[in-house]
């Protein structure tokens, strides 16, 4: 692994900007409260009122919500665990790093094109270009050339490129989100299957942070469930059955896979 003090600044810099934009989306409260609005369309909604997120529907509000709930449980945590493990000059951890910054990026990415423009744009912008370029920095620092001599051996390459392409293919997860989730998870999952049977370097660290990206996201939709049903929408089971479900299920292969990757990257030390 290649150590980048570059890398750590701006890493610290995106868990300091997902920290405080996750933690006022979440625990900021204050407003008038629920209101109607009319589109362009002519069509009434219901705005959320309260918050960072009051101008955002009273059923999109709860997601946002539910996203900042877990990158500040889960994600935060997660990204300092893997910036110690590669200052320690740990392969897997680098692997994780890079995953896990991936992971902010879609979430910065998802709150600038879905949400509605508020008090936190300049925030989004400068937590956006971070992560942007953290998560390039942390993929130059995995030594390409010297990865294939890190694979240990029965590395399940077959299982691994099929459960990948097949969760990018799955048209019942990702359709629900096309411009994010179509245009650049489906096919970056495609081309990690076919480089991962074909052994290619690039392979493994592309379904590394894919299979972070899932397991979070899948973790993601619970959290943003939960919060819909606590701030009282509505959802039938069968609503929850369609689109909560298979995030979720794929989440949780996702970890198995990912731990099983992981598992088979051998450290410099044990080469």
């Amino acid at each position: 692994m290649k150590q980048s003090n570059a890398l750590m600044i701006l890493s610290g810099l995106v868990l300091v900007a997902a920290v405080v934009a996750a933690a006022v989306g979440l625990f900021w409260t204050e407003g008038p409260g629920p209101f109607s609005f009319t589109t362009l369309h002519g069509q009434t909604v219901q705005m959320y009122g309260r918050g960072l997120y009051r101008f955002d529907t009273a059923f999109k509000a709860p997601i946002l919500r539910g996203s900042d709930a877990v990158l500040l449980c889960l994600g935060a945590p997660l990204l300092v665990v893997a910036l110690w493990l590669y200052r320690r000059g740990s392969l897997r951890g680098g692997l994780l790093l890079a995953g896990v910054l991936l992971c902010f990026l879609y979430n910065v990415a998802s709150l600038i094109l879905g949400a509605a423009y508020n008090a936190f744009y300049l925030v989004y912008l400068v937590y956006f270009s971070a992560a942007l370029y953290a998560f390039v920095l942390a993929l130059t620092t995995i030594d390409l050339a010297a990865l294939p001599g890190r694979i240990l051996p029965h590395m399940p390459h077959r299982a691994l490129a099929i459960f990948i392409m097949l969760a990018g293919l799955s048209p019942c997860v990702w359709l629900i989100s096309i411009a994010l989730d179509v245009g650049l998870i489906t096919p970056a999952c495609v081309v990690a299957g076919l480089l991962l049977l074909r052994r290619k370097p690039f392979g493994y660290v592309l379904t590394a942070v894919l299979l972070t990206l899932l397991t979070l996201i899948g973790l993601v939709v619970v959290g943003q469930t939960a919060v819909q049903l606590a701030d009282g929408v509505r959802l039938t089971p069968g609503e929850i059955a369609a689109f909560a479900a298979p995030f979720v299920i794929l989440g949780l292969l996702a970890i198995g896979f990912l731990s099983t990757l992981l598992r088979h990257v051998a450290e410099p030390r044990a080469a």
